[in-house]
């Protein structure tokens, strides 16, 4: 048995043993990266190399930042002034999420980053106005990708310019906007099958005689409505502070390096405005450590290391290659698709998008099939599974989620992220590469 086929299967290994018992799957995938790597020769420092320093920070620096947001009131403040905006319909809020997201990465924002942004207060919204945070979540990321594939966007650049270096027909405008309807109906899935259906008729008052209202229901019933017909949005108004204020200046900062194009690391950037928060208000920084999400950190962490230990060792190009040899050119994308799938639900979209696309090309060159067709299908599947909590931005998802809701959460992105590796491949392949359109 070749030392591809067994380090596959170990990873098989640590998803079942982390499913079956009551272990972080993190810690498994460190000893399999361990081990694995031991075994082949791979020296130590190859094995640590794979650590993701960079998902590490971005997750801790993230959730720092946002906890101070949550102890000094920022994110109460956040999110009244966007029920306002939206006119108290709930409904809509998981809908402006997607959007402002969308436009994020659709400027120039890394995905990631945008999600980084975005996640913390969605799901603060999530908790307040009770919104099942699976959905929440699933909408910021769906946006992020949905944008992602702009002409300017990190996604699309990168596509764009692998397609251009291999000589491929490619159509950039028809990309970006094929990804943006394909997660727009997929949304439209998510917002239902999460219980969006009960928050269409669920509003919130938000004009000024909420709190004549709000009393007069106390009075009445002795408690007043949650979640639907009168809310005191006048009196839950935190307002802004000093603390809320600086707060607010630092995401602010936060936003506008993440979509400015500098190359700076949005996680540096994060753990920088928390620490300068933290040293202008420590009283609000008090157990804000505390609340980030280690168990989740170290989870993910541990996982995505092993898998980079298997692109060192060339797996996945070995897996990649198996698929180039297939004879039927409809087949091997249909499989080259399922490959960025199931890869980018545990890895990097980004290394995916520039890895895959190449091996696509000596079927390609066959001219039996459309390149364009399979590009967007490729790029369409390696992306959607971005909800995996294996990946950064489902990770970010789970690590913003309230902790008493966390392993729901966790559970529930699992199962989608894993629906996506099967569905995403299918449907892409049967919309833009089989009926031979493009």
């Amino acid at each position: 048995m070749s030392q591809e086929v067994v380090s596959i299967l170990v990873l098989v290994a640590v998803f079942a043993i982390g499913t079956l018992r009551p272990i972080n799957m993190g810690l498994l995938g460190i000893v399999a990266a361990f081990v694995v790597g031991t075994a082949i020769g791979t020296d130590e420092d190859t094995i640590m190399a794979g650590f993701p320093g960079d998902l590490f920070i971005i997750l801790v620096g993230v959730t720092y930042l946002f906890a101070i947001a949550n102890n000094n009131g920022t994110v109460d403040w956040l999110v009244h002034a966007a029920v306002r905006a939206v006119g108290g319909r709930v409904a809509m809020i998981p809908w402006v999420m997607f959007l402002v997201t969308s436009i994020l990465t659709m400027v120039g924002s890394v995905v990631p980053a945008a999600v980084a942004i975005i996640a913390p207060i969605a799901l603060g919204f999530a908790v307040k106005y009770r919104i099942n945070p699976v959905l929440m979540g699933l909408m910021v990321v769906n946006g992020a990708t949905a944008g992602g594939f702009s002409p300017i966007s990190i996604f699309g650049s990168i596509t764009n310019g692998v397609v251009e270096r291999n000589n491929l027909e490619g159509n950039s405008t028809l990309l970006w906007i094929s990804s943006f309807v394909f997660n727009v109906v997929l949304s439209v899935v998510v917002f239902f099958l999460f219980g969006g259906r009960d928050l269409i008729q669920r509003r919130v008052d938000t004009d000024a005689d909420a709190t004549d209202r709000f009393k007069r229901e106390t009075t009445e019933s002795g408690q007043p409505v949650i979640g639907g017909g009168a809310v005191d949005m006048a009196m839950e108004n935190p307002g802004l502070d000093r603390d809320r204020i600086l707060t607010l200046i630092g995401i602010l900062t936060l936003v506008g390096l993440a979509v400015s194009g500098v190359e700076w690391d949005i996680g540096f950037i994060a753990v920088t405005v928390a620490v300068v928060l933290s040293l202008l208000m420590p009283h609000a920084t008090k157990d804000a450590a505390a609340k980030v999400a280690w168990p989740t950190v170290l989870l993910i962490c541990g996982i995505v290391m092993y898998v980079s230990l298997l692109e060192e060792m060339g797996t996945i190009t070995w897996v990649g290659d198996q698929v180039a040899d297939v004879g039927t050119p409809l087949l091997a994308a249909l499989l080259i698709c399922f490959i960025g799938a199931a890869v980018s639900a545990f890895a990097s979209t980004t290394g995916i998008l520039g890895a895959l696309i190449p091996l696509a090309v000596p079927f390609l060159s066959q001219g039996e099939i459309g390149a364009v067709g399979v590009i967007i299908a490729l790029c369409i599947a390696s992306s959607v599974v971005d909800s995996s909590p294996f990946s950064t931005s489902g990770a970010l998802v789970v690590a913003n989620t309230p902790e008493e809701r966390r392993d729901r959460v966790y559970k529930r992105l699992l199962q989608w992220g894993m629906s996506m590796i099967i569905i995403a491949p299918i449907t892409a392949w049967s919309i833009f590469v089989l009926p031979g359109w493009l």
